[in-house]
């Protein structure tokens, strides 16, 4: 979250006014308090950030991982834990591919490969499929690894927004596409 207002979840009141361009970020909102209200954002984050510094909104909401990529980690105001807001699926991780004949770049990619960020978005992944869910779904995930254990967290919200249903299972880490 970025602002210059909201420092903890508790300044998060009745009558905020936060913009999102995700569905799912607005729904997690509203969670934890259902009176704010949650305003469509669009264009890039230097436009988002631009639009709140012209006082449009309390604060705008964005992928942390974005900011980051862009060294704007000092514009963030609160940083959600996973147990306050899950990300989308996949969130933060890079993904290189190669064509399926080339050994030499495959040999490459695997090498770089981060084993248990490997696991963790192929059990992201595959919940996905298996809820039948693309970008638009409002559903957040969360895998992680310890101790060879994956834990995968999710929560999927109705269409309307009125529901959401919330899970956790966990397996060993090599069984990531069954958990």
């Amino acid at each position: 979250l970025i602002s210059s207002k909201i420092k903890k979840i508790a300044d998060i009141t009745s009558g905020t006014i936060i913009g999102s361009s995700s569905r799912r970020r607005e729904l997690q909102l509203k969670k934890i308090n259902k009176n704010i209200e949650v305003v469509n954002i669009r264009g890039n984050i230097d436009t988002r950030i631009k639009k709140l510094e012209n006082k449009s909104f309390d604060g705008i909401i964005l992928a942390a991982a974005g900011v980051k990529s862009l060294n704007l980690e000092n514009k963030i105001s609160l940083l959600f834990k996973t147990q306050e807001m899950l990300p989308a699926l996949g969130q933060g991780i890079v993904a290189l591919q190669c064509r399926k004949n080339d050994k030499i770049t495959f040999e490459i990619i695997n090498k770089i490969n981060d084993r248990n960020t490997s696991l963790c978005a192929i059990a992201e992944r595959k919940m996905l499929k298996t809820i039948e869910g693309d970008c638009e779904t409002a559903v957040g995930g969360y895998a992680e690894i310890s101790n060879n254990v994956l834990k995968l967290k999710a929560e999927l919200f109705s269409d309307d927004g009125k529901n959401s249903y919330y899970f956790e299972l966990s397996g060993r880490d090599v069984d990531a596409i069954n958990i």
